[in-house]
């Protein structure tokens, strides 16, 4: 004999349970569970599950659901769900909110706040700077804003000490809603060592955790108008809008007159980013001093073992470079107040910079000028990168090698760059001795764009066209060592095409290696060295589009393309 059972039916209809209409809600007690289902039948109507669940009066018996839907159609989302059983509706719904984020009215409402705080800073009303920064802080754009930048950047996929990343939507909205208001406490970051380029020696890369990367990009949103304000005209490097390029176009103005300066000192700061003072910081930056004491004591992790930091901001935050600039800020002010009317010139990328003198005497009362300032900050000069050389005998910054010949100065990449392009290079060919030749024209090509697109701006044409040369030279003898019983015709054809009136081009039938000679000479534009670009955006945007216009799209993508939007700000 069947079991007996309390059954109650629901009717169904496009999810919604209702009763029976012709049993009512509740079958009497002893009806079997196949009587259930007689009855479901007789009014045509088709059952699709049922649930059990135990009775808790504790006699035994079950209450079962029948379910069913009215003429045999079946409720949406019941048999054919495509949510996955181990994914949280929670879950769900902070995805949605994430993905439904509107990014340029984020973006509109942060840079009306930052407007506003560099407004107030040329105003010098620095108690509503710190009440702007403590609203663009605290706000949910802000905050939106700051997830974004650390999940976009190169860095998103290496977690910190905790090993946490934040990979999905939902991740990322959690996120938000963690970056916290107050009691904040960072941890210790972890310290790795990675190769210095150009050299045989290692520096120290200090990753935070993920939240702390959302607190440096949320507080460095709220000091960024501020270090752009103050920020010395004829400084560089990690600022907004500007490059590399600028600096070179700024020098060659400098050195380039018949009458011009010839001396110049060569200035490198000793490990900058790891001892600067953090008495000075505090007393001297901007923002929140028990948020940036906690960013600077942080301590790290290496080898298993925690080390405190006594001085220096760690490489590898978000927030280093802004504290980097605004110690070093006020070099220039300092010289154009101790040499008026003279022909002293003062050019600044990061922590590297240029002094450009009529004299070698003044130059070397400026190197001394320039060791008092950097004493009061916990920084000093390096001995050996620390040089005053005359611009006949030329000189290196940032890759390329100013010299005048005959008194004309040119500018040309230097051979450290050329080497470092060659060795790269190099280097790639002999990890691709197993690759296709699409996989090695997809390796090469964004390497050869962006150096060349890097120098595109300097006497850089000849040295373009012996890098296609020595490319091609490499490329012939990994084509011979993936086949050494084949003749060098065998070769030629498999590899080589001719298109236009080219006959050695390096081709597959859907891919093309670019020759550094593909890239043609386009001297650049000058920048207006006093334009802010808080207030003065449109100045900045106009001239980024302008070199859009003259820029190939796949070029505009590369890191080197030196009007690229920034990360953070605008």
């Amino acid at each position: 004999m069947a079991p007996t059972a309390s059954i109650i039916i629901f009717h169904m209809e496009l999810g919604k349970p209702h009763e029976l209409p012709k049993t009512g809600g509740n079958l009497a007690r002893g009806t079997t569970v196949q009587e259930a289902e007689e009855t479901a039948k007789s009014e045509r109507l088709l059952i699709i599950g049922r649930i059990g669940f135990t009775n808790p009066t504790g006699n035994g018996a079950d209450l079962l659901k029948v379910f069913y839907s009215k003429e045999g159609r079946l409720p949406m989302n019941v048999l054919h769900s495509t949510t996955s059983k181990d994914e949280k509706r929670t879950d769900k719904d902070l995805a949605t909110q994430w993905n439904s984020i509107h990014w340029n009215e984020v973006r509109a409402n942060v840079i009306r706040l930052q407007t506003r705080i560099a407004k107030a800073v040329v105003e010098k009303k620095w108690h509503l700077v710190k009440r702007l920064q403590y609203l663009l802080t605290h706000a949910y754009s802000a905050k939106q804003l700051a997830v974004r930048i650390v999940t976009q950047n190169r860095g998103k996929r290496t977690p910190g000490v905790d090993g946490e990343l934040w990979t999905t939507a939902s991740d990322k909205m959690q996120a938000v809603s963690r970056l916290p208001d107050k009691q904040y406490s960072a941890q210790p970051l972890k310290r790795i060592f990675i190769p210095k380029p150009g050299t045989d020696t290692k520096r120290p890369l200090s990753i935070p955790t993920m939240i702390d990367r959302a607190m440096q990009a949320l507080y460095a949103l709220a000091l960024q108008p501020v270090a752009e304000t103050l920020a010395d005209n004829r400084s560089f490097g990690f600022r907004l809008f500007r490059s590399a390029q600028d600096a070179s176009e700024y020098a060659f103005t400098c050195l380039a007159k018949k009458n011009s300066a010839e001396w110049v000192l060569e200035g490198d700061i000793k490990s900058c980013f790891d001892t600067i003072s953090h008495e000075w910081l505090k007393n001297n930056i901007l923002i929140d001093r028990t948020i940036l004491a906690q960013f600077l004591k942080a301590g790290f992790v290496y080898d298993q073992k925690l080390y405190p930091t006594d001085r220096g901001t760690p490489q590898g935050g978000l927030i280093s470079p802004l504290l980097a600039n605004l110690t070093l800020d006020g070099i220039e002010a300092l010289l154009a107040q101790r040499y008026p009317r003279t022909k002293v010139h003062f050019i600044r990328y990061a922590d590297d910079f240029l002094v450009i003198a009529p004299t070698k005497e003044m130059a070397e009362e400026i190197r001394e000028v320039i060791r008092e300032f950097l004493t009061v900050r916990g920084l000093e000069l390096s001995e050996t990168k620390t040089v005053i050389t005359n611009i006949a005998d030329g000189f290196d910054f940032l890759g390329w090698n100013f010299r005048k010949y005959h008194g004309k100065l040119l500018i040309k990449p230097s051979q450290k760059s050329i080497g470092r392009i060659t060795d790269r290079i190099r280097d790639i060919l002999h990890r691709a001795a197993a690759w296709t030749q699409d996989e090695l024209i997809d390796a090469l090509n964004p390497i050869v764009v962006g150096w060349a697109n890097y120098h595109r701006h300097i006497v850089a044409a000849d040295t373009f066209g012996k890098l296609d040369s020595i490319m091609w030279n490499m490329m012939w003898r990994w084509a011979k060592r993936r086949h050494p019983e084949k003749g060098h015709l065998w070769i030629a054809n498999r590899y080589w095409h001719t298109e236009g009136n080219r006959n050695w081009v390096f081709k597959t039938g859907k891919n093309r290696l670019i020759n550094f000679s593909d890239t043609k000479i386009r001297r650049h534009a000058r920048l207006r060295l006093a334009a802010n670009p808080f207030l003065d955006r449109d100045y900045f945007l106009d001239r980024m589009n302008a070199s859009r216009v003259l820029t190939p799209e796949s070029q505009i993508k590369l890191s080197f393309f030196s009007y690229g939007r920034p990360v953070t700000g605008l």
